[in-house]
């Protein structure tokens, strides 16, 4: 029942705020249009982006994440409607900071007073799962700190579970209605979301994961990452260390300070493609409200990455079949790309190679060699949707995350440096990192790994063997068993002959070549 007045009362937004003009503009049917004004209690004289954003708000978190994914995507939605929606993503309407405190009591045992040496109590930043509020802070040391405190929206929980209960309603019609819509699984699309958004609600979990990133980012000086005071960190608050910067989005103010835009746009490149290929571990909600750019002398230029609620992760398998998929593309051999896709039983193995490469490319060669302002990615899209149909590809759920992180990626690089060449950008680097997943330095890094489980094997040889030679008279054709084993200790022995020999052949080249460097006369 419960399901049932929470889809009459999505009904009842849309309407309250005049949103049918939205919903039914792409249907040519007057008499929906009729129905419509006669129905509609909205007054219609705010403006359309304004009322949109307010009804997402009025619908809650669910639907603000949705509003922020779209205020990215300014190729793909008027400009009036994405600069509104660029409010949700740190002007959520904040709820009371009396109850702030209240939460931050109970989860740290001990009053406001006793844990903070001041605490501002007007927040800094609202968004749709939390609220942050500066304070000041002393740790183990003694040491003040400025901090930024994260405190969990009060009831998020029953009101996620009873959208999320509404989108798998939607998503088992949706499966059952047709093959077509089989194909696209929305129901395991809706239990990633699902699985995310309440990874979301716990901050333990979004504190370890940005001790995680920051972490794997040291060394590259492109980015900054707040560090977690572990002993302020519970699952409804979260104290970090505060970090100070200006907003992404405020283009001209970091040009003014003489920030170089067009390497801050690569940058964000090689960050996305670093923490996705050679780490497995990205931050999978980067729109503009959770980056900004230091100014600071020491870290001037650098991205600072907020709010580590979603990440996303993928194993050694998906990195490589995504890297090859990447590097066939940007060489342009469509016809890998159609391979890859039957080996990975994304297509039917029925599928002719040489029609589904046709079709690829058919989609993709136009946008080659082309800046990022003039790519359409919304009609690429719809394409590759088409092309996708025709032959039975299968959207994979694990891969979601990444691909709205990377919709987040373009559409940042499009307000930083709409010359971006994307591809040209990333093909170096995953072209080095392909080369690393093939190389003599992977092939010794799998040795090591593997020594260990060599070593405890071989001993073990040669007394299972004897053991169950002892044994063999207890079953009839054991002379056969025997011999196979035996066949097999001599393969072993065979391949870690040759895999050691490779090694001091390796070893010994190393040597001769670095001989050689040395006396070689310029």
């Amino acid at each position: 029942m419960s399901r049932l007045f929470r889809g009459a009362f999505i009904i009842w937004i849309v309407l309250r705020y005049g949103l049918d003009e939205l919903v039914l503009s792409s249907f040519q049917k007057p008499w929906l249009h009729w129905i419509a004004k006669v129905v509609s209690v909205g007054r219609r004289d705010a403006p359309r982006g304004q009322r949109l954003r307010e009804a997402l708000e009025r619908l809650g978190p669910v639907f603000v994440k949705f509003g922020q994914v779209l205020s990215t995507r300014r190729d793909l939605m008027p400009v009036d409607i994405a600069d509104e929606l660029a409010r949700l993503q740190d002007q959520v309407p904040p709820f009371p900071a009396a109850q702030a405190v209240a939460i931050i009591e109970r989860a740290l045992r001990k009053p406001l007073a006793e844990i903070f040496v001041s605490f501002d109590q007007v927040p800094i930043a609202s968004a749709s799962i939390a609220q942050v509020h500066f304070a000041v802070i002393k740790d183990r040391s003694g040491r003040e700190r400025d901090v930024a405190v994260k405190v969990l929206r009060p009831g998020m929980l029953s009101a996620i579970d009873s959208d999320l209960g509404l989108m798998r309603l939607m998503a088992a019609w949706l499966e059952g209605l047709s093959s077509d819509g089989k194909r696209l699984k929305p129901r395991e699309v809706v239990a990633e979301f699902d699985k995310y958004l309440h990874d979301e609600l716990d901050l333990i979990r979004e504190a370890s994961s940005a001790g995680q990133l920051r972490r794997n980012m040291e060394g590259l000086n492109m980015v900054m990452i707040p560090e977690m005071l572990w002993d302020f960190c519970t699952t409804e608050v979260l104290v970090m260390e505060r970090m100070i910067g200006v907003p992404i989005s405020q283009v001209e103010r970091l040009r003014a300070a003489g920030v170089d835009i067009k390497k801050l746009a690569r940058d964000g490149v090689t960050l996305f493609f670093t923490q996705v290929f050679r780490d497995g571990f990205f931050h999978a909600d980067m729109h503009p409200g959770n980056i900004q750019v230091s100014l600071a002398p020491e870290t001037f230029g650098r991205y600072i990455s907020l709010d580590f609620g979603i990440v996303g992760t993928l194993t050694e398998v998906d990195k490589e079949y995504l890297a090859q998929n990447f590097v066939a593309f940007f060489r342009r051999d469509y016809k890998r790309v159609a391979e890859l896709h039957i080996e990975s039983g994304w297509v039917p193995a029925s599928t002719r190679v040489d029609e589904l490469e046709a079709s690829v490319r058919s989609v993709c060669e136009p946008y080659f060699d082309r800046p990022l302002k003039e790519i359409s990615l919304g009609v690429l899209l719809m394409r590759l949707f088409q092309v996708s149909r025709r032959f039975q590809v299968e959207i994979q759920p694990q891969l979601v995350l990444l691909q709205k992180t990377l919709l987040n990626i373009e559409g940042l690089g499009r307000e930083l440096d709409p010359d971006l060449d994307l591809w040209a950008t990333a093909k170096p680097f995953l072209e080095k990192w392909m080369l690393g997943q093939v190389g003599p330095q992977k092939f010794w890094e799998q040795l090591k790994s593997q020594a260990p489980h060599y070593a405890k094997l071989l001993p073990e040889l040669p007394m299972l063997v004897n053991n169950y030679l002892k044994r063999g008279a207890q079953a009839s054709g054991s002379d056969k068993l025997v011999a196979e084993l035996l066949q097999e200790q001599k393969r072993t022995n065979r391949m870690l002959q040759w895999l050691i020999a490779m090694v001091i052949g390796f070893s010994v080249g190393l040597v001769v070549m670095q001989f050689v460097v040395r006396v070689r006369p310029f």
